[in-house]
């Protein structure tokens, strides 16, 4: 005897498996070209307040697709409170000057951690996030329709 409640679980698991390999795949190659973009405003553009705000902006958008990428069940909106609290955080432990630090020592530390504190970082990377939690969770309810 089988127990309905079991089989439509089995069902919308089995089924769900496929978009949830395609939102991570998804999620992946555009954390590359998001990495690669950041790398291109690190080594090439001068280190003006535009440059920064870029890289803090690139910096928010591999925040959340990370989060996609580990938790790719995670709705938008939690995916976006996960990447805001994290780069709020890293922006927050640059207060300890321990990243600067670090930086000196292994300078890819300071791709990851930063340098130096500036609360515009903090304005940047939420409202960045909550551009692209907006944007996947437009995507993903457009793709549920379907």
């Amino acid at each position: 005897m089988t127990d309905d409640r079991t089989v439509g679980v089995v069902g919308a698991s089995a089924t769900a498996r496929p978009r949830l390999i395609a939102r991570r795949l998804i999620a992946g190659l555009l954390l590359l070209s998001i990495i690669a973009a950041g790398l291109v405003v690190h080594t090439t553009l001068p280190d003006t307040p535009a440059s920064d705000i870029a890289g803090d902006a690139l910096y928010a958008i591999a925040a959340y697709l990370a989060v996609v990428i580990i938790a790719p069940r995670a709705p938008a909106l939690a995916a976006g409170g996960i990447a805001a609290a994290w780069c709020m955080a890293v922006e927050l432990f640059q207060l300890t000057g321990l990243p600067l630090e670090w930086g000196a020592v292994f300078s890819p530390v300071m791709l990851v951690l930063g340098t130096v504190f500036d609360p515009r970082d903090l304005v940047v990377y939420v409202a960045t996030v909550a551009v692209a939690t907006g944007v996947d969770a437009a995507l993903t309810a457009g793709l549920r329709r379907r």
